[in-house]
C-alpha cells in the first residue's frame, strides 16, 4: 500500500494516499480559456514518479532540467512494514531507506556522513522483487526470468505513448515475447519456467539458422551442397592442397630465370639460323663438284677431222689459228677449274666452321635447359603461391560450412524432439496447475460481467509458441472495450495478488484507460474498483478528469468525491503536481 508521495520541493503537492479506492481529479475551471487543458496538471507526472522511486530509469518529465536535484520521497508498506524511500532525480543511483531492514535478504548500506540507509539501484529493484512478488535467488539458475520492473508495470501501466494499453498481456509497445510470456504466467501463477525454457531452444534455433545461413555463403556461395557433396569437395580440395604444398616446398626459384630463358631462345635462334646457312652451302658445293667433273678441255683433231667431214680444207694459217684458239680454251678451263675448287674450299670452311659454332652453342643451349628446368621464376613460384593460398582458403571455408552443417541437421533433430518434450511438460503442468487457471478465468470473468452484460473469457493455452493469452468480449472493436479488457485483467491480477503476497498490493492507472469508454461503463468500473479493492485489501488508484466523471451513472449509494484523495487545477499557474509548469 502507497501512504503517500511527496518532495523536497515546497511547490509539489503532497498526496496521501487512503485504503481502497483514490482519485486524483484533473478539474477544469471556468475561468481557464478553451486553450488550456489539463495536460500538464502532472496526472502522467505522478505515475512517472511512483516508477522512479520504484526503480525505474528517469523519463521524459523527470529528465526536465527545472526538476533537477528534486527528492521525492514515496511511502509505503512492503513485507508488512512501513518504509519511507527517498530518491533525488540528480543522483538517482542511490535510494534511501528509513524504516526496518533487518529481515531484507539484500541490506541498505550505512551512509558515513548522513548515517541514513543508502542502497543501490539494482538491489532496490531485487529488494522489490522479493519483497513484493517474492522473486527467488534461484531464478538466477534460468536465462530469461520475470523481474521486478516488468512485474510492476503490469500494476501501474504508464501513459498511452509507451503502448501501455495496447493489449492486457503488453505493457510497453517494444516489448519482447517472451518478456510478455514469462511475466504474464508469473503473475498467473503458471509455470513461467518452460516460457523460459522455450525461449531458450528458441535462441538455439536462431543460432542454428545463422550457421545454416553461414553455411550457405562465403567463398563458395554458389554451391548448396548438402553433406555428401561437400565431403567430397573437401576430400577433392585437401588432395589439390598437398600437391601445391609439394610443389611450393620443392620450387627453387633462380632470380635470372627470365634473362636465362630468353638466351636459350636467342642460342636456339642462332643455331637455326647457321644450321640454314650449311644446308645451303652444301647444295652450292654439290653443284660445284658437278661442274668441275664436267669441265673437259677441247682437241685439235677433233675439230679438223669435223671440217674435213663437211668438206671444207683449211689453209695452214687456218690451221695456226685453231691451235691458238684451242690454247686459249685450254687456259680457260683450267681458270674455271682453280676458281670452282678455291670456292669448293672457301664453302667447306664456311660449313665447318659454322659446325663447329653449333655445337658450341648447343652445348651451352644445353646448359641453360638444364637450369630451367630445375628452376622456375619468381612470378612463377607468386602465381603457384597465390593459387595454393586460394585453395587453403576453399578448403577452410569448405570445412566451416561442413561443420555448420552438421551441428544444423544434429541440432535440428535434438531440438525437435525438446520441443515436443517441452510442450508436453508444459501442457501436463498447465493441467496440473487447473485451480490457478480456473482462478483467474473466473475473476476475469467476475470482472467483465460487471461492465457489460455478456462476461468476457480469458483464455491460457500453451501452444508450439509458448503461452497464448487472449481476451474476448463481445463488441471488442472500439477502443473504450479495449481499454476495459486491460482493466479487467489488472484488476485481476490486483485481486489475485492481494491474496499471495504479504505486501498490500497497489493497482494504478492513468486516466488514458477510460478514454473512449462509455458512461456507464466508467461509472461501473469505478464502482467495481472501490467495491474490489475494499473486499480483498488492495488499493486502486487512478487519475481522473473532471468532465468525465460518470455523475449521472453512479449508483445512489456511490460517493465519488470521498475517494477524491487530490485535486489539481488548471485555475492557477501552480495548480498542478509540480506547482510548476514547463
Amino acid at each position: 500500500m502507497i501512504h503517500s508521495i511527496e518532495c523536497d520541493n515546497p511547490s509539489f503537492k503532497k498526496i496521501v494516499f487512503k485504503d481502497g479506492l483514490n482519485v486524483i481529479l484533473a478539474e477544469r475551471t471556468k475561468e481557464a480559456t478553451i486553450k488550456d487543458s489539463r495536460n500538464g496538471l502532472g496526472k502522467s507526472t505522478l505515475i512517472e514518479i511512483i516508477h522512479f522511486c520504484l526503480g525505474a530509469d528517469k523519463r521524459e518529465t523527470l529528465k526536465n532540467p527545472r526538476l533537477d536535484n528534486w527528492t521525492f520521497i514515496l511511502n509505503l508498506d512492503l513485507g508488512g512494514k512501513t518504509y519511507s524511500i527517498s530518491r533525488n532525480t540528480a543522483d538517482n543511483n542511490k535510494i534511501i531507506i528509513e524504516g526496518d531492514c533487518s529481515d531484507w535478504k539484500i541490506k541498505p548500506t550505512i551512509d558515513e556522513k548522513s548515517r541514513k540507509q543508502i542502497i543501490s539501484r539494482n538491489d532496490w529493484k531485487k529488494c522489490l522483487g522479493i519483497l513484493m512478488f517474492n522473486l527467488q535467488p534461484i531464478y538466477d539458475e534460468f536465462e530469461y526470468v520475470p523481474t521486478f520492473r516488468s512485474l510492476i508495470s503490469y500494476f501501474i501501466r504508464q501513459n498511452g505513448q509507451r503502448g501501455s494499453f495496447l493489449t492486457p498481456f503488453q505493457q510497453y509497445k517494444s516489448q519482447r515475447e517472451w518478456d510478455i510470456q514469462i511475466n504474464n504466467a508469473f503473475l498467473l501463477s503458471l509455470g513461467w519456467e518452460y516460457a523460459s525454457k522455450l525461449q531458450v531452444i528458441k535462441d538455439r534455433v536462431k543460432f542454428l539458422n545463422h550457421l545454416k545461413k553461414e553455411a550457405q555463403s562465403g567463398l563458395l556461395a554458389n554451391l548448396m551442397g548438402n553433406i555428401g557433396e561437400l565431403e567430397a569437395l573437401k576430400i577433392r580440395i585437401e588432395a589439390q592442397v598437398q600437391d601445391e604444398d609439394s610443389q611450393l616446398r620443392s620450387f627453387k626459384v633462380h632470380n635470372q630465370y627470365n634473362q636465362i630463358e630468353r638466351n636459350a631462345d636467342n642460342l636456339t635462334k642462332n643455331i637455326h639460323e647457321l644450321v640454314n646457312l650449311n644446308m645451303t652451302d652444301r647444295m652450292i658445293l654439290e653443284h660445284y663438284e658437278a661442274s668441275l667433273s664436267e669441265e673437259k678441255d677441247a682437241r685439235t683433231d677433233k675439230i679438223i677431222k669435223i671440217y674435213k667431214e663437211a668438206g671444207l680444207v683449211f689453209m695452214d694459217i687456218i690451221t695456226k689459228k685453231i691451235d691458238e684458239v684451242l690454247d686459249f680454251h685450254r687456259k680457260v678451263v683450267a681458270n674455271r677449274k682453280d676458281f670452282l675448287t678455291n670456292e669448293m674450299d672457301r664453302i667447306r670452311g664456311n660449313i665447318s666452321r659454322r659446325e663447329d659454332e653449333i655445337k658450341k652453342m648447343t652445348s651451352q643451349r644445353t646448359e641453360l635447359m638444364q637450369i630451367l628446368q630445375s628452376h622456375g621464376a619468381l612470378e612463377e613460384f607468386n602465381e603457384l603461391q597465390k593459387n595454393h593460398q586460394n585453395s587453403v582458403s576453399q578448403l577452410k571455408d569448405i570445412s566451416i560450412r561442413l561443420e555448420n552443417l552438421k551441428k544444423f541437421e544434429q541440432g535440428k533433430s535434438g531440438i525437435s524432439i525438446e520441443q515436443e518434450l517441452l510442450h508436453q511438460q508444459a501442457n501436463r503442468d498447465l493441467s496440473e496447475r487447473e485451480f490457478q487457471r480456473r482462478d483467474a478465468i473466473l475473476t476475469f470473468n467476475e470482472n467483465s460481467e460487471a461492465l457489460y452484460e455478456v462476461p468476457g473469457t480469458l483464455s491460457i493455452d500453451f501452444t508450439k509458441k509458448g503461452f497464448k493469452f487472449g481476451i474476448n468480449i463481445e463488441r471488442s472493436g472500439s477502443q473504450g472495450i479495449s481499454n476495459m479488457k486491460i482493466f479487467c485483467y489488472d484488476l485481476m491480477l490486483a485481486k489475485l495478488w492481494a491474496k499471495r503476497t504479504k505486501t498490500p498490493i497497489f493497482l494504478i492507472h492513468d486516466s488514458n484507460i477510460f478514454d473512449g469508454v462509455d458512461e456507464r461503463q466508467r461509472a461501473l468500473a469505478l464502482q467495481l474498483a472501490a467495491s474490489e479493492s475494499s473486499k480483498h485489501g488492495f488499493q486502486y488508484i487512478c487519475t481522473f478528469n473532471s468532465d468525465m466523471i460518470p455523475q449521472k451513472d453512479f449508483r445512489g449509494d456511490f460517493d465519488f468525491s470521498s475517494n477524491v484523495v487530490r485535486k489539481l487545477t488548471d485555475a492557477t499557474v501552480d495548480g498542478g503536481l509540480l506547482g510548476i509548469r514547463f
